[in-house]
This record gives structure tokens, C-alpha cells and sequence, in this order.
């Protein structure tokens, strides 16, 4: 019993003496301190190992090619926006363009759609007129009343129609004798030869067949003339 209590003791003083010892080591910094070896561990925890730097070269690879490959979509993009863009403004122009287009076609058709009436009327016209010619001058007299009011109804008659005409646009082409031929209002139906001794000048209007009409600015009907033919 007493061996074992002489055991405890001495067991007891090296547990102590080694304290004492770690303690006097660690103030001549022979050991490093607990603080000091977790600085350490960490240390050496951070520094990368080989494989971690390959790996981390291996992302930055790819993190670049698709960088690379981003700017390239981008400038696909910026080239298939501006075919886009140029496409839309020809089609803008072009829609511009039709626009313009059907309105003037909208416009003549308002003005130039009585065409075809405006053309009948002409033939009523023309009647009118030979009905006008007809009448003998010479025997407008007081003694004939019934003829005189006939031709003053036909002439009241024919400026009334003229007047109409003037409203709607529609004009007479009654070229002069001497008037310069000119195959936009006018059509030639036989030449008359220049006198030697006369002033006419080669290529105008010698007489008048039928008058011509327009209407607004486009012929409707051209004049019916004859023309002097240069020698």
C-alpha cells in the first residue's frame, strides 16, 4: 500500500517537471505557441497545391474562351440588327413610296374618271355646233322669227354647255391660223402647200376640222387641223 502511494507521488512530480519544462520552452520560444502552430496550419492551408493552381487555370481558360465566344455572338447580333434595320427602312420607303403612288392615283381617278362622259358630251357638242352652221345666215331676218329664236336658243345652249365644261375642268383647243403644230393638242389630217407669194410658215395650223378639248392639263381630244406643207 505503501508502494503504491510512493508510485502516485513520484508520478505526480514528472507531470509536474514536464509542465514546467513546455512552459519554459514555450517562453524561450523554443516550441511555438498553440496561436503560433494554428497561424502556421493555416498558413500552409492557404497556400494552393498544385492541383488547386491547375484547376484554377483550367477555369480561367474557359472563363475567357467564353468571354470569346460572347463578343462573337455579340457581333453577329450587331451585324444581323443592322440588315434588320437597313430592311426596315426600304420597306419603310417602299410603303412610302406606294402611298404616294395610290394617292395620285386616288386624285387623277376623282378628276380624270368623267373621261368617258366628259367624251360622250363631246359628241353632243359637236352635234350642237353643226346644228349652229347650219343655219343659214341670211335668213335670220324679222321676217322669219321662228328661226332667229331657234338659232338664239342653240347659242344660249351651246355657251351653257361651255360654261358646264369650264366647271369641270374641261377646255377647248381651237387653234388659229399660223398657230405652231403641236402633236401633243393638236392632229394633223392633210398638209396644205405654201404659196410662193403667201407668209404662212411651214409646220402651223393652216385650218380647223373639229375643235380638240382637255381636260385639266391631259388631252381629252386633240384638234383636227390641216397644216402647211414646206416647199
Amino acid at each position: 500500500m505503501a508502494s503504491s502511494f510512493k508510485l502516485i507521488s513520484v508520478v505526480n512530480s514528472s507531470l509536474a517537471l514536464s509542465r514546467s519544462v513546455l512552459r519554459h520552452l514555450q517562453n524561450k520560444q523554443c516550441l511555438p505557441s498553440l496561436s503560433q502552430r494554428y497561424a502556421l496550419s493555416t498558413k500552409v492551408t492557404d497556400q494552393p497545391s498544385d492541383e488547386t493552381a491547375a484547376k484554377e487555370d483550367g477555369t480561367q481558360a474557359a472563363s475567357e474562351d467564353q468571354e470569346e465566344k460572347l463578343q462573337e455572338e455579340i457581333k453577329k447580333l450587331g451585324v444581323e440588327l443592322k440588315e434588320h434595320k437597313e430592311k426596315y427602312m426600304r420597306s419603310l420607303a417602299e410603303t412610302e413610296n406606294m402611298r404616294k403612288r395610290l394617292m395620285k392615283q386616288t386624285e387623277d381617278a376623282k378628276i380624270f374618271g368623267i373621261s368617258s362622259f366628259c367624251k360622250d358630251l363631246l359628241e353632243v357638242s359637236d352635234v350642237l355646233n353643226t346644228a349652229i352652221a347650219a343655219v343659214p345666215k341670211e335668213e335670220l331676218k324679222d321676217s322669219n322669227p321662228h328661226l332667229v329664236n331657234l338659232y338664239e336658243g342653240l347659242n344660249m345652249t351651246e355657251s351653257q354647255l361651255i360654261k358646264v365644261f369650264n366647271k369641270h375642268g374641261l377646255f377647248m383647243i381651237s387653234p388659229k391660223e399660223g398657230e405652231k403644230f403641236d402633236p401633243h393638242v393638236h392632229e394633223a389630217l392633210f398638209q396644205v402647200p405654201v404659196q410662193p407669194e403667201g407668209t404662212q410658215e411651214p409646220d402651223t395650223v393652216a385650218v380647223v376640222q373639229k375643235i380638240g378639248f382637255k381636260l385639266h392639263e391631259r388631252t381629252l381630244r386633240p384638234a383636227l387641223v390641216g397644216v402647211f406643207k414646206g416647199s
